[in-house]
């Protein structure tokens, strides 16, 4: 996407006034919305006609839901950022929406602020999810059985970088509270990814809190500015 041009944005959700309500903050934050379904299948084709920078999807819709339109979009190869904006949290849509590709899992209890971040980070090439789907899932692996895996170790200052991204923090809020640049933190992340040996930030908290390495967020805990 050309720095100038606003981020171009495709929305899907069954309820006109949720879809509304959303158009509205995204468009007061400077964020086009190109199109908008209220069903997978008119999400999958606008998609295909608009070929936004990132598609926001409910998981419950008509025809097709968000999961399966995120599947075929990663199918297909198109260079779409895909965002689960939902009300459910349940383990299983988590679970699938990762595998089908998605680059972020928000919740629609989360504030106005938080989800244009997260179109904002997934137009990036971030991966995004709710502090409160990065606790279920940290919690989920180290009630499970915890493998031998070795590891380089990691710095103070990379594991406060972790520590920040289990909190669901993008970049930009990391490199705010650590007071480094926005560039400081993908290199400390880059390096956090090369030395637990995994592809991006999810896979590097839930390594991180197989290995011990990670403090359980609670579900009060509220990002620092």
């Amino acid at each position: 996407m050309t720095p100038d041009l606003p981020i171009r944005v495709v929305l899907a959700d069954d309820h006109q006034v949720v879809r509304h309500g959303i158009k509205q903050f995204l468009t007061s934050a400077g964020i086009e919305v190109v199109a908008e379904a209220e069903e997978g299948a008119r999400a999958l084709e606008l998609i295909e006609n608009h070929q936004p920078d990132v598609a926001v999807l409910d998981i419950h819709m008509p025809e097709l839901s968000g999961i399966e339109v995120a599947r075929r979009v990663r199918a297909k190869g198109w260079p779409v950022g895909l965002l689960i904006l939902t009300a459910y949290d349940d383990d299983p849509y988590i679970v699938a929406a990762l595998e089908a590709g998605v680059n972020g899992f928000v919740l629609k209890t989360a504030d106005m602020e938080e989800i244009i971040e997260a179109v904002r980070a997934v137009n990036e090439g971030q991966s995004v999810l709710d502090p409160e789907i990065v606790l279920k899932l940290m919690r989920a692996v180290t009630s499970s059985h915890k493998p031998s895996m070795e590891y380089e170790p990691l710095t103070d200052r990379e594991l406060e970088v972790l520590q920040a991204a289990a909190r669901g923090l993008t970049n930009k809020a990391i490199g705010v509270l650590l007071n480094i640049s926005d560039r400081t933190v993908q290199g400390h992340l880059r390096r956090i990814f090369e030395k637990l040996n995994v592809a991006n930030r999810t896979e590097a908290v839930v390594k991180a809190s197989q290995l011990d390495l990670l403090t359980l967020p609670t579900s009060h805990e509220e990002p620092s500015e």
